[in-house]
């Protein structure tokens, strides 16, 4: 899936849109994606200026995304007005490695269970074939209620 794709999937936009190809998805299994991490990314001007390292809790945020559109190639549907799924919980989060500006952040979750509307997934994040970060994430389906002006 190329950005267009993406951007077809998930509800994000820049800045916050964290995913930038699709490798590969098998709805119900499994999903590879990356993350080209720039310089020019808005989080390196604060985090660290001296030092410029990606945020761990955005590594998270872009395996999150990853498992989004898995969810949603998993159900045949795509984000609307109506539904979204929302980052419930992290589990046994570890950050081994730092990521920094050049690297490409590669994106690797698989489903673990689904339950009515709460899915759990693993996930790791890689950097040239290293483990960089990995954790249990939960998503929930909210089905949302249109309101009127």
């Amino acid at each position: 899936m190329d950005i267009h794709e993406i951007i077809g999937q998930l509800p994000h936009r820049y800045p916050f849109l964290l995913v930038d190809r699709v490798l590969k998805c098998e709805p119900g299994k499994s999903i590879h994606a990356y993350k080209n991490v720039s310089i020019n990314e808005p989080f390196f001007t604060g985090h660290f200026p001296h030092y410029p390292v990606m945020p761990g809790v955005l590594i998270m945020e872009a395996l999150a995304q990853a498992a989004g559109i898995l969810s949603f190639k998993t159900l045949g549907e795509k984000p609307d007005m109506t539904s979204l799924f929302y980052f419930v919980g992290i589990d046994k989060a570890r950050f081994k490695k730092t990521v920094a500006a050049g690297d490409q952040l590669h994106l690797h979750v698989d489903i673990q269970r689904q339950f009515r509307n709460i899915w759990k997934f693993r996930a790791e994040a890689r950097v040239d074939g290293e483990v960089v970060a990995d954790a249990e994430l939960m998503c929930a389906k909210s089905n949302l209620v249109k309101t009127t002006g």
